[in-house]
């Protein structure tokens, strides 16, 4: 859907998604709907349609909260080399130290409060 609103056409767009689907080793799964995707698979999707439109700033809400360790390092890598190399500003809310440690700025938060 991001492709769409930025009218790329049609045989661009399904290059790209090529791409991202074989980005995160998902390509077998891309004529499924969504409730036949696993937990993670969703994950996998909405990171790669997050990723897909080359946003200036990304927004993510447990970006790892239903991926397994492999997949976790994967998604947390390329988020720091979007950030090093391209310039894309991340905002990550997460409660795992280890996905914290990658920021380059980290806000704790206790009852809604910095601490």
């Amino acid at each position: 859907m991001p492709l769409l609103y930025k009218k790329i056409k049609s045989s661009e767009r399904n290059a790209l998604v090529a791409d991202m689907l074989d980005r995160f080793n998902i390509v077998g799964k891309k004529d499924l709907f969504p409730t036949q995707l696993s937990g993670g698979q969703q994950q996998l999707v909405g990171v790669a349609r997050a990723l897909i439109g080359k946003p200036k700033l990304i927004l993510a809400d447990e970006p790892t909260g239903n991926l397994n360790s492999q997949q976790s390092e994967e998604i947390m890598q390329l988020f720091k080399k979007l950030n090093e190399e391209e310039g894309v500003t991340i905002i990550q809310v997460t409660h795992s130290e280890k996905n914290a440690a990658y920021g380059s700025r980290t806000i704790n938060l206790l009852d809604g409060r910095k601490i």
